[in-house]
């Protein structure tokens, strides 16, 4: 099994915490789907990661779908519920996540334009989105030690992704103080080592080619 992404995409982030969760051994591939070299096209129509390959070379996309596949092909470590309420509650949590996410993508997205094309209230109109999720995210955790049930589950894993990718890509955005209950929640979270070890980078620039000596 291959996973195609790259270190800085937080949807292959919750796929390889979901990996490590349930103790899949895997091959993780980085490509990054911006380059012309890129390979994810192949696997992929949409040219987007995640990416998973199968043994037989068949793909799943979507981090959705990757996770959901993930959790039928192992018992270890059930990170959706089997009880049909329970697991629309923690797809409800992950597709509100998830919603954070592409509202925070879309901001980076756009502030990377020429200034000539940038839309301030492009900007704002996802940053609200992103206010406005944190807040029921923040309002439906409450006091709970997590988001669903009574153990980690791919509500959390969901939860803690959008998080972190603020931390990576908002910096300035001061969710912690505004939410503290997320931040307890992302603090224990920090200290799992599927989440330890994902932690979005940028990937090395590659070494100059040295110069041939004349």
């Amino acid at each position: 099994m291959k996973l195609l992404g790259s270190l800085t995409s937080p949807f292959v982030r919750k796929a390889r915490i979901a990996l490590a969760e349930k103790r899949i051994e895997y091959t993780f591939e980085q490509d990054d789907p911006w380059k012309e070299d890129s390979r994810v096209p192949d696997a992929n129509p949409l040219g987007k990661v995640p990416v998973l390959v199968l043994d037989d070379d068949s793909t799943l996309f979507d981090s959705r779908v990757i996770v959901e596949f993930l959790d039928s092909v192992s018992p270890i470590s059930r990170l959706i519920p089997s009880n049909n309420r329970e697991k629309i509650e923690v797809k409800r949590w992950e597709a509100l996540a998830d919603g954070v996410l592409d509202a925070a993508v879309a901001v980076v997205m756009e502030r990377r334009r020429p200034a000539k094309q940038k839309s301030e209230a492009t900007i704002k109109r996802q940053l609200d989105k992103i206010e406005r999720g944190l807040a029921v995210m923040a309002r439906d955790l409450g006091e709970k030690p997590w988001c669903t049930g009574n153990a980690l589950t791919l509500a959390d894993i969901a939860c803690g992704v959008a998080l972190g990718y603020l931390d990576f890509r908002h910096g300035s955005f001061e969710w912690r103080v505004l939410h503290a209950n997320l931040a307890k929640l992302a603090a224990k979270l920090a200290e799992r080592a599927s989440f330890a070890d994902t932690l979005p980078r940028e990937a090395p620039a590659p070494a100059p080619t040295p110069r041939k000596k004349r």
